[in-house]
């Protein structure tokens, strides 16, 4: 299925899908399964639970095809599917900690505010510090999928590279980025609309 980054095409798969066509459905998730377990493992930092997670997103995507209502894109609202999916998981695990622990009168352990957080404009140039130290291909790659928000396919087509190396090269994108970026995960998690931006 040939798809160029056209929202009115988008949307007129996406109500193929919505009339039952499976392969419309398959589509979305070849195009976008990668970068919603990608995003996931962002938060939850296990690679077995991410996967689960997207295949879960997934099902309730087809399964509720008929009531969902998408404002700007499919990638979108998957996005914040996997955004609400992951801080469901981890609200719980937080839970399942605390009884584990059995912490006297606490159901949910808080998030401290940092006595400093960075405000948006610190953060957009921590990120772009961070994509600048990616190797030059791995940068190119990065930045084809997450700002101009192309398909591996699309990026392999474009760089005549397979898309098993594209897929590759972001792994390693992500991987470097989460290593730089560990130390501020507060301050961007609570930033968390330009944290989907990036990631």
């Amino acid at each position: 299925m040939n798809f160029n980054k056209n929202k009115n095409d988008e949307m007129a798969v996406y109500h193929r899908m919505i009339e039952g066509d499976k392969n419309a459905f398959q589509f979305f998730f070849e195009v976008y399964h990668l970068d919603i377990y990608y995003f996931i493992n962002m938060y939850v930092n296990n690679e077995s639970i991410s996967e689960e997670l997207v295949q879960d997103i997934f099902i309730d995507f087809w399964e509720k095809r008929r009531k969902i209502k998408i404002q700007t894109s499919v990638k979108s609202y998957l996005l914040q599917m996997a955004k609400n999916r992951s801080l469901n998981f981890l609200r719980h695990e937080k839970v399942k900690l605390n009884t584990h622990l059995n912490i006297a009168n606490t159901t949910v352990m808080t998030y401290e505010m940092p006595s400093s957080t960075l405000d948006s404009e610190e953060l957009r140039d921590l990120i772009e510090k961070a994509v600048q130290k990616l190797p030059s291909k791995c940068r190119q790659i990065f930045r084809l999928a997450r700002e101009e928000e192309y398909s591996y396919k699309q990026i392999a087509d474009q760089l005549g590279i397979s898309s098993k190396t594209v897929e590759n090269q972001m792994g390693i994108a992500l991987r470097k980025l989460r290593d730089y970026l560990r130390p501020y995960y507060n301050d961007i998690f609570l930033y968390i609309s330009f944290f989907i931006y990036f990631f």
